[in-house]
């Protein structure tokens, strides 16, 4: 049975242009949907669904994303579909929600989920979350699910544990002793040996007082910003009141500004594969089905030749897709773009680059 005080916030306000050109300015990657996997932010609610009740779930994004939500999430209640005027990164994102769902109900044991992550097992999820939702409500922690990393990633945030490898491998909670933000590789290879860190996977679990209390106490000019707003809920000036504490807010992470400095932050260990999908590399290790080649086509036809660990998509069902002698390639064709690259991340970057000059403006 489901706890009424239970909650579930998805993030889903991201900028994400890092699968262009599918992503774009206008369309960030969480709302990309691929084939008959659908976006990761439609995965993202459904995983919520076997957590909390239906009218618990939230989400949290940009203005001019709130039609995606709409379409990709026809269910949600339009009143918990929280609307930023601006972007300001996860720090101000978590104050609206704490605050408008204390507004609600202030016994409030919530959950803020990332909508762009590859979670492989939803039952595994489910009894991850399950259990870090019971012990946050019996707990005064900020609870962040950690997984055991399979190997040294530079572009993923670790988590040291207090009791080392001993702590890390009792499948317990465990107290958080530091966090580092994407280090460098010989770094993120020496906290792997270590056997002393997690991966550090975004999803937060909290108490709304507790959060609320360690952002008053961390972010101040942040939460004093939404202090106005906060009283005008339901009122017309409410609107109005949010785009100010917006834009009186400064952009922050809230790892940075709170999990950082708190003496509260445990680790509730994960029972699933998880991954952030931030790059092409991250899409094609989440896609099942490659071929014997290791080609990943989603959905349309292609036709491989010669060819090895290469993502082929076009947008137009209809095409053929026909690929001779490429070796971990990308070959993504959409309406007004067709990219052919090398899938290396720093070769992609350097050519996507070029969309910032402005003969390329109008396919950001």
């Amino acid at each position: 049975m489901t706890n009424n005080n239970y909650y579930c916030v998805i993030m889903a306000g991201g900028l994400g242009d890092h699968l262009w050109p599918l992503s774009r300015e206008k369309r960030p990657s969480q709302f990309i949907v691929t084939g008959k996997y659908g976006s990761s932010f439609q995965n993202s609610y459904r995983r919520c669904l076997g957590l909390v009740p239906k009218e618990n779930i939230l989400v949290v994004t940009l203005e001019r994303f709130k039609e995606f939500v709409y379409e990709q999430a026809p269910d949600i209640p339009k009143e918990n579909v929280l609307l930023e005027p601006i972007s300001r990164h996860t720090a101000p994102c978590v104050v609206f929600a704490t605050y408008t769902i204390l507004h609600r109900n202030p016994d409030a044991v919530i959950s803020m989920i990332p909508a762009d992550q590859f979670i492989n097992d939803s039952a595994a999820f489910e009894e991850t979350l399950s259990g870090a939702l019971d012990y946050a409500a019996n707990h005064d922690s900020l609870m962040t699910i950690g997984v055991v990393p399979n190997r040294p990633d530079p572009n993923y945030g670790y988590i040291q544990v207090v009791g080392g490898k001993k702590a890390r491998n009792s499948a317990k909670p465990v107290q958080v002793k530091t966090f580092t933000e994407k280090p460098i590789l010989s770094i993120a290879q020496a906290f792997c040996k270590s056997n002393e860190f997690f991966w550090n996977t975004g999803i937060y679990i909290w108490k709304g007082s507790v959060i609320k209390e360690e952002c008053e106490a961390s972010i101040p000019d942040i939460t004093s910003a939404f202090k106005d707003w906060e009283a005008g809920i339901g009122t017309p000036a409410e609107k109005s009141l949010l785009e100010k504490a917006y834009d009186d807010s400064i952009k922050l992470s809230i790892d940075y500004g709170v999990m950082e400095k708190t003496s509260r932050a445990w680790v509730f260990p994960a029972k699933f594969t998880w991954m952030d999908i931030d790059s092409w590399e991250t899409v094609y290790k989440s896609i099942p089905g490659l071929d014997k080649n290791g080609n990943a086509s989603i959905e349309e036809a292609a036709m491989m030749k010669d060819s090895s660990g290469c993502i082929v998509y076009s947008k137009n069902k209809n095409k053929l897709l026909a690929v001779r002698g490429l070796k971990d390639y990308l070959v993504i064709d959409t309406d007004d773009v067709l990219l052919i690259c090398p899938k290396d991340e720093d070769l992609y970057m350097d050519l996507v680059s070029d969309t910032l000059f402005p003969d390329f403006e109008k396919y950001r």
